[in-house]
């Protein structure tokens, strides 16, 4: 997996991030985009967010300034019932904000050693936040 932070368009020739459409520097296309977060820019701007997306098919992903519209035209498209969409800290999955079920802690513990017994192994305890969609899909976040 690789991320562009310029993404796909060439703004050293003079195309303004709000102008340019979003696509897939590798293969060309914009019908396997995801996107995965939209963040307002510092300082904000009416016609311009930071987006962050990728392509499904390349496993390309690009982290750039891109205008409202281009990201409205990837957003307007039928729902990727198989992603996660995070926007203005709120998580999106089917189009619909998931919702808050708790939290949970959840150990983790992974050998310190390969040529020892496994009780030798180092425990981390991470608390989670637990998301759940209306869906069903859920999701645990580390808090």
């Amino acid at each position: 997996m690789s991320i562009d932070p310029h993404g796909p368009s060439s703004h050293a020739s003079g195309e303004r991030a709000e102008d340019s459409r979003l696509v897939c520097a590798k293969c060309g296309s914009d019908r396997t985009l995801t996107l995965h977060s939209i963040t307002a820019l510092n300082p904000p701007s009416d016609a311009s967010v930071e987006v962050g997306y990728g392509c499904t098919a390349c496993k390309v992903h690009y982290l750039h300034p891109a205008g409202v519209v281009a990201v409205a035209a990837v957003l307007n498209r039928a729902p990727c019932l198989e992603d996660v969409l995070v926007f203005g800290g709120h998580y999106i999955h089917c189009g619909q904000p998931m919702q808050t079920l708790g939290s949970q802690v959840r150990r983790l513990s992974a050998a310190v050693y390969t040529d020892r017994e496994p009780e030798d192994a180092v425990d981390v305890d991470l608390e989670t936040r637990v998301l759940r969609c209306p869906c069903g899909f859920q999701i645990e976040l580390p808090d």
